[in-house]
This record gives structure tokens, C-alpha cells and sequence, in this order.
């Protein structure tokens, strides 16, 4: 089974692909919610790279790192990647309405589907407004 999520953003792939893959853009979009906020990124950007985003409550209260590696990179349609015994597949797609992002990624057994799918609808809906706004 997999959960997917996704967005269409109208601004140029080449800006899409740049932000969603840039620390420095990522660290301001990458958030479910107004109280939890990415304190940092990383980013090697290939097949074999590693990534990482520490993402913590703004009270201080609890935190975790989201780590994995890159699977495939074909920029700037698709990112392949891993993290633990889970995997997700990112895809870019130019349309006429603009860029659809959709996430797929292989659900974790803690927490219930719904509750996944919601989280990461949130994060990519902030990618989204992240993009378009500057």
C-alpha cells in the first residue's frame, strides 16, 4: 500500500524543482503545522546522496531527524528515495493548469493512514504556498 499526496503550483518547474531541493528553501516550507518548523537540511542531490531535515516542535518539546538516500535523481521530474525500510517516489509534471508535485510513500505502522496522508498533504500544501509567494 501506498499513500500518495499532492499539489499543482504555477510557478516554472526549474523554480519547483529548485525549492523543493534546496536547504535553504526547504528549512521554510517543511512543516505539517504552524508549531513544528525544520531547524535544518541537507542535501546531496544524486543517486547514492544522503539527505536529511531535523524537524521540531517551536516549544522545544520533541524533534526527530528525517533521514534517508537518494534512489534516482532525473532532474527535474523525479526523485527516487529511501528512509529506513520505506521508500517514496517524488514526480514533477508540467501540465497547463502548472506543476503537479505527488508524493508516494510506503505508510510507517505507528501512526493511522489518515493521519499520515494529512501530515504530508500539510507539508506539501506549505511547499506549495512556499513557491508561489516568493
Amino acid at each position: 500500500m501506498k499513500i500518495t499526496v499532492k499539489t499543482l503550483i504555477s510557478a516554472p518547474i526549474s523554480k519547483v524543482w529548485s525549492y523543493y531541493t534546496t536547504p535553504d528553501h526547504i528549512v521554510q516550507w517543511n512543516a505539517a503545522s504552524d508549531d513544528w518548523h525544520t531547524t535544518r537540511a541537507s542535501v546531496d542531490l544524486r543517486a547514492g546522496g544522503a539527505f536529511s531535515s531535523r524537524m521540531e516542535a517551536k516549544d522545544g518539546s520533541m524533534g526527530f531527524d528525517f533521514a534517508g538516500t537518494y534512489d534516482q535523481v532525473i532532474e527535474p521530474s523525479l526523485i527516487e528515495y529511501s528512509f529506513g525500510e520505506r521508500k517514496a517516489v517524488v514526480e514533477f509534471k508540467e501540465t497547463e493548469a502548472g506543476i503537479e508535485v505527488s508524493v508516494s510513500f510506503d505508510p510507517e505502522t505507528v501512526y493511522p493512514v489518515e493521519q499520515q496522508q494529512q501530515g504530508w498533504q500539510a507539508i506539501i500544501d506549505n511547499f506549495k504556498r512556499h513557491v508561489e509567494t516568493n
